[in-house]
C-alpha cells in the first residue's frame, strides 16, 4: 500500500519539484533507459526557459528521469511521456512536447527516403489528452522542414496526417485512452508506409534526404485554447517498446 500511495502522489507533481516519492519510484522501477534502448535518441522536455525547452542527450539520457514528464510507468514496463498545456515549446512551435528525436551517435539523424530501408516500430498507448482540444501526436516521421506523416489522436478518433497537403486518413473512430496499439513506419524507394497494428494504412510518396523519426507525446494544445491552464491538463503517451532499424 505504501508504494501505491507514493506512485499516486508522484503523478500530481508540478514542474521543477523532485520529492522523495519520485526518487522512490525511480529506485523501484529504474530509469527509462533501463526499459527502452535510448542509445540513438535525444529527449526534448516541456520545461525550461521560454522557447528553450530542456533537452537531454546521451550519455546522460540513459540515466535521466524527469518526473512526471519522462519516467517509468507504474507497472515498470513502459515509459511515460507527458506534456502539459503550460509546457515550454520551441520558437518554431506553440505546442509542448515530451518527445524523443532520432540521433546518429552525437549527430542528428538525417537519412534519405530514396536510399535504403528505414523502419520505426512503436508499441504504445495514449493515456491522456488535454481538455477542450483533445489532440496528441504519438509517433512521426519528420525532416528539417516539417513533419512528413504522423499518428494523431483527436478525441476518440485516431488519424494519419500527411504534411504536404494536410490530408487525414481515419485509422479508427473509437480509440479508448489506455488502449495499447502498434504503429510502424517504413521508408524506402521514395515512399513512406504507415501501419496500424500491422495493417498497412497509407503509402505516401516523399523524397527527402533529411528524414528522421520521433516518438513520445506532442500535445497539440496550450493555455490559450485548453482550460484549465494547469499542469493537471496534459497529453500523455506510454511507450512499451521502441525499435529503429536502417538497412
Amino acid at each position: 500500500m505504501r508504494r501505491v500511495a507514493a506512485l499516486s502522489l508522484s503523478l500530481v507533481l508540478t514542474a521543477g519539484s523532485v520529492p522523495a516519492v519520485a526518487a522512490g519510484h525511480a529506485e523501484a522501477c529504474g530509469s527509462p533507459g533501463q526499459v527502452l534502448d535510448l542509445k540513438n535518441w535525444k529527449l526534448q522536455l516541456p520545461i525550461g526557459e521560454p522557447e528553450k525547452p530542456k533537452e537531454v542527450s546521451q550519455p546522460a539520457l540513459d540515466r535521466h528521469t524527469e518526473d512526471p514528464w519522462f519516467r517509468t510507468n507504474s507497472g515498470c514496463d513502459g515509459i511515460q511521456f507527458r506534456a502539459a498545456v503550460t509546457g515550454v515549446s520551441t520558437g518554431g512551435s506553440q505546442y509542448p512536447r515530451s518527445e524523443l528525436r532520432e540521433m546518429d551517435g552525437a549527430e542528428k539523424a538525417a537519412w534519405s527516403t530514396s536510399s535504403g530501408t528505414h523502419t520505426m516500430v512503436i508499441d504504445q498507448a495514449i493515456t491522456a489528452v488535454p481538455r477542450e482540444k483533445p489532440q496528441v501526436i504519438a509517433g512521426q516521421v519528420h525532416n528539417t522542414s516539417s513533419h512528413l506523416i504522423m499518428f494523431r489522436l483527436d478525441g476518440g478518433k485516431l488519424y494519419l496526417h500527411y504534411a504536404d497537403d494536410s490530408r487525414y486518413k481515419l485509422v479508427t473512430s473509437d480509440y479508448r485512452l489506455g488502449q495499447r496499439f502498434r504503429v510502424k513506419f517504413v521508408a524506402s524507394g521514395g515512399t513512406i508506409k504507415a501501419y496500424y497494428n500491422d495493417v498497412l494504412q497509407a503509402t505516401v510518396a516523399k523524397r527527402t534526404t533529411t528524414a528522421y523519426f520521433k516518438a513520445g507525446a506532442y500535445t497539440l494544445a496550450h493555455c490559450e485554447n485548453s482550460s484549465p491552464c494547469s499542469t493537471s491538463n496534459f497529453g500523455q503517451v506510454v511507450i512499451y517498446k521502441l525499435s529503429v532499424s536502417h538497412s
